[in-house]
C-alpha cells in the first residue's frame, strides 16, 4: 500500500533533501528510519528538493509498504523516537496506489524570513539584513511577478529542467517581529527560484532597480540580470496542497 508521510525538519545540518554520495540528507535519514522501524527496505519520493540549509515546516513524501495495523498505529511515535530532534514526523496517511508526492501536488508555499536586527536566537533561521527597505514598493513588484509565467530569469543555470513555466498565485511581504516575511505560492518552483526572487525584490526595496526594470529582467530571461541569491537559511517550505481524491477515504 502507498502512504504519504508528512514531516518537518531544520535544514541546518543537512545537505538538502535528496540523497547525496558523500553527505547527509533528509531523504537518507528518513529512509534509514523507515527501514529500521519497519524491518524492510523502504525508498521514499519527496514532493520536491530543498537545497542545503533550507528548512521545511511541511515536506511530503510517499513510500510503499505493507504495514500491520498495530504497527501503523504507533508508527509516527516509533519514527520520532528513532529520529534526531531536527526531523519530526507529523503524520502518515494512506493514499491511493497511483498517488505521487511530487507530481500530484497542486500548490506549494515558501516563506523567506529576514531580520533587521542582529539576534543570536535567529541565527541559522533568518537572514540578517540591515539595509532599510521600501516594503510597499517591494509588494508592488511582487504583485507584478504574478502577471508572468516564464521565470527562467530566476532559475539556477545548467539544470535539466524541461520548462520554466510556473503559475504564481500569491506573493507578498509582511512585517513580522524585527523583520519581514516574504510568502509565495505557486503550482511549482524552479531550482533556486525563490531565493533569486527575494534577492531581486531586495534590490527593488533598496531602490537599486525599479518595478519596470524588474519586468525587463523577467522578460530578458537571463539569470545574470536578476538580483543576488539570498542565503538558504532564511527559506522555509511551509505548505503543499493535494487533491482530496488521492487520499483513502478522502482524508
Amino acid at each position: 500500500m502507498r502512504y504519504f508521510i508528512n514531516l518537518s525538519y531544520l535544514g541546518t545540518s543537512f545537505h538538502g533533501w535528496q540523497c547525496q554520495p558523500n553527505a547527509i540528507s533528509v531523504q537518507e535519514v528518513l529512509e534509514k528510519a523507515l527501514t529500521t522501524v519497519l524491518r524492510s527496505p523502504i525508498k521514499i519520493t519527496g514532493a520536491g528538493r530543498t537545497d542545503t540549509g533550507v528548512h521545511a515546516r511541511l515536506m511530503v513524501a510517499h513510500f510503499d509498504a505493507e504495514i500491520p495495523v498495530k504497527t501503523f498505529d504507533n508508527l509516527v511515535y516509533l519514527l520520532n523516537q528513532y529520529l534526531k530532534s531536527d526531523v519530526v514526523i507529523l503524520s502518515i496517511v494512506p493514499v491511493i496506489d497511483e498517488a505521487h508526492a511530487r507530481f500530484d501536488a497542486t500548490l506549494r508555499t515558501y516563506e523567506y524570513h529576514i531580520v533587521s536586527k542582529k539576534d543570536p536566537f535567529t541565527r541559522g533561521l533568518a537572514y540578517f539584513f540591515r539595509e532599510p527597505l521600501d516594503i510597499p514598493l517591494m509588494n508592488e513588484a511582487a504583485e507584478l511577478l504574478m502577471t508572468f509565467k516564464d521565470f527562467q530569469a530566476f532559475s539556477k543555470t545548467n539544470t535539466d529542467v524541461k520548462t520554466y513555466l510556473c503559475d504564481i498565485s500569491s506573493a507578498s511581504w509582511k512585517p513580522e517581529g524585527v523583520g519581514y516575511v516574504f510568502t509565495i505560492t505557486a503550482n511549482r518552483f524552479l531550482r533556486n527560484m525563490v531565493r533569486a526572487i527575494v534577492g531581486t525584490l531586495l534590490d527593488v526595496g533598496m531602490h537599486k532597480i525599479t518595478s519596470e526594470e524588474l519586468k525587463m529582467i523577467v522578460e530578458i530571461k537571463e539569470r545574470s540580470k536578476a538580483g543576488f541569491s539570498v542565503p538558504p537559511h532564511g527559506l522555509y517550505l511551509t505548505d503543499i496542497q493535494y487533491p482530496k481524491n488521492i487520499y483513502v477515504n478522502n482524508g
